[in-house]
């Protein structure tokens, strides 16, 4: 993957194949699983159910927090990578640290998105999603 003209690529960044390889059954059941998780994200604080909003206020800080110490990357690209390679992080998938970025230029076709561009969206809309569950969970809305 190129970085934006004028930015440096990021280690990883500039590992990444220009044209990654297709997904196979594995790659395509972490994919959704992954996507699925990120509906929950998006949707979670929606939950009329106090024990889940619970969950989900607790649960938003924990994936914020597993981003900080794990270079951007998350988890579940982690745990696919070790099952495929062997290694918790592995050079030569396209999308571990940039999942977010990856599908967000593949649907709009944005390729200036940066990595710090998406970050910052990224910990805003977060954040907004903690604020939205919290109060939710406290009946202000």
């Amino acid at each position: 993957m190129s970085a934006h003209p004028g930015e440096e690529p990021t280690e990883l960044g500039a590992a990444l194949p220009e044209h990654p390889a297709k997904r196979d059954a594995f790659g395509w059941f972490c994919f959704v699983f992954h996507f699925v998780v990120m509906i929950y994200i998006v949707l979670g604080w929606l939950i009329p159910v106090g024990a889940a909003l619970i969950f989900y206020v607790a649960f938003l800080p924990l994936v914020f927090i597993q981003w900080q110490f794990n270079k951007n990357s998350c988890v579940l690209n982690n745990i696919e990578s070790l099952a495929r390679t062997g290694r918790w992080r592995s050079p030569t998938s396209s999308e571990e640290g940039v999942w977010l970025l990856t599908l967000a230029r593949s649907v709009t076709g944005w390729m200036w998105l940066t990595p710090r561009i998406m970050n910052a969206f990224t910990n805003s809309v977060m954040a907004l999603l903690w604020l939205l569950g919290f109060s939710h969970l406290k009946g202000w809305i």
